[in-house]
């Protein structure tokens, strides 16, 4: 990555050199760094309230009683895992912390979600059904609180930063659900594709 940003600047100030416009490539790159800074401080504000709020939320039990709420939703996707307490605990957590935008504690739960899954993964080469559909509902994930965007539009100058929370819950929700109906399809051929070569083989 260093070498690609070092290569845009060389190529950027030869071009700069050749087209006579030294003085304006200069100038622009100082006052990106002035504005990038600027942006930062009054993002960092904002992000450190929100991010104060959703501590508050966590210490207070809200994604405790998030993830009892849940905890149907996780036994529907996850049939297989109803004897394992320990990844759907962890799986719980990481949905549940990305519902209330606390990125932090939604991370390592991810990572040891994950852990846990392929521990009882009996393809370790592949991903399992399992680990599959995790990764699809992590990444197309619902937020409730969609934090660092409102604090992007309020950093910009947005009058009315929150508007941005009911588009983000249509789109988050329905491409999570579209993202789950063609994971289920892929996965029914899949299964239907392994048991043809099971009785090929066994015929």
């Amino acid at each position: 990555m260093n070498y690609i940003f070092a290569f845009m600047i060389i190529l950027s100030l030869i071009t700069s050199f050749f087209t006579g416009t030294v003085n304006e490539t200069v100038q622009a790159g100082l006052d990106g760094a002035k504005n990038s800074i600027e942006i930062i401080l009054s993002f960092a504000g904002i992000m450190c309230m929100w991010c104060g709020f959703l501590k508050l939320a966590e210490e207070g039990g809200a994604i405790n009683a998030l993830s009892k709420l849940i905890s149907p939703i996780i036994n529907l996707l996850f049939p297989k895992l109803k004897h394992n307490n320990k990844a759907k605990e962890y799986i719980t957590a990481n949905i549940s912390a990305n519902l209330l935008g606390v990125g932090n504690a939604a991370t390592p739960a991810g990572i040891a979600a994950m852990q846990e899954l392929d521990k009882i993964n009996k393809t370790p080469d592949h991903a399992s059904d399992e680990m599959s559909i995790f990764t699809v509902i992590n990444t197309s994930s619902i937020q409730l609180i969609p934090t660092t965007i409102i604090a992007l539009r309020s950093a910009f100058g947005s009058l009315n930063p929150e508007c941005i929370i009911p588009p983000v819950w249509i789109c988050s929700i329905t491409a999570l659900f579209c993202a789950l109906f063609m994971m289920k399809i892929i996965l029914f051929f899949k299964r239907k594709n392994n048991k043809k070569i099971h009785i090929t083989r066994g015929g």
